[in-house]
């Protein structure tokens, strides 16, 4: 596996601590990351991103205390929860305490916390000594990387460093739960399934429209994750030059994994269109045909 030096660890955690921008992977996807403390270093993210000041950034912390110096309230679900699910891709939303800038939280009264399960992430947290605020390390909509070099393509020179730690093992973002309000709501779906959580903690609610306002997540506007190329979900059309993404029985786990990376190699061979073969409707894909049908041009089928 690649791995960064210690030397390069420390080099990326001082862009971090002066303000600057960092690309690192956690076990989802690449992140681009800013001193969550600093609103000037994290606006600095929404400027190279493209990305919309209404969605919200999503804090990368160390350790569950490291969560709770962030937050007003730690409810019971969210020791559950952070427990069995980290590290790893699960998110927690919660009230934020007013040393989170409103520039991470797109002037919510909330904030996205997590523990990544990466090596590098958690090195590059601790050498820093502040949580690190990341969204995927791409230009708004467009598909997050999940390598280095999607990420240089994506932004090439305008951030400080870019920390290569290999293929991320998960693939698609987060799972995002909000324990916030009176009642649990999932936010946006992942690889830590709606059923995983419900099974800890009872049932939890389903987000409906955020409207136009501010998003209680990342990942909530209706176009996000797209490649260049369209891309159909179903039935492929019928002119132009393209190719069908097929579903050959992976796992959920294995899928999700090589989703993106796939549909970064179509979208770099000049083709008119991508068509990608609907997975499985059961439960443990729900993030993965969330992730499709936001990056879709058009669905024919399903």
């Amino acid at each position: 596996m690649t791995a960064p030096t210690e030397a390069e660890i420390r080099e990326a955690a001082g862009w971090i601590r002066t303000g600057k921008l960092v690309a690192f992977p956690t076990e989802t996807v690449y992140g681009l990351g800013a001193n969550a403390l600093s609103p000037d270093a994290v606006r600095r993210i929404f400027e190279v991103k493209g990305r919309p000041s209404s969605s919200p950034l999503i804090v990368h912390v160390d350790s569950v205390e490291m969560a709770q110096s962030l937050v007003m309230e730690w409810p019971p679900e969210a020791s559950v929860l952070a427990g069995l699910h980290w590290p790893g891709p699960l998110t927690l939303v919660l009230l934020k305490k007013p040393v989170v800038p409103d520039e991470v939280t797109a002037g919510l009264a909330t904030v996205g916390v997590r523990v990544p399960a990466h090596p590098v992430a958690l090195a590059l947290i601790r050498e820093s000594g502040c949580p690190i605020a990341a969204p995927s390390a791409n230009r708004f909509t467009e598909l997050s990387p999940t390598s280095a070099e999607h990420v240089r393509r994506s932004l090439g020179g305008r951030i400080s460093m870019i920390l290569d730690g290999g293929p991320t093992p998960v693939g698609i973002e987060s799972t995002v739960l909000s324990l916030a309000g009176s009642k649990p709501v999932l936010l946006r779906p992942g690889m830590v399934s709606r059923e995983e959580i419900e099974a800890r903690i009872g049932p939890i609610e389903l987000a409906g429209s955020s409207g136009g306002g501010a998003r209680p997540s990342p990942g909530m506007h209706p176009r996000h994750y797209s490649p260049r190329t369209p891309l159909f979900l179903g039935t492929p059309p019928t002119s132009g030059r393209g190719e069908t993404l097929a579903y050959h029985g992976e796992t959920a786990r294995e899928y999700a994994a090589a989703l993106y990376a796939s549909l970064h190699d179509l979208d770099q061979r000049g083709l008119d269109w991508i068509a990608v073969e609907l997975p499985p409707r059961t439960p443990e894909w729900a993030g993965i045909h969330d992730r499709l049908r936001r990056a879709a041009a058009r669905i024919t089928e399903g």
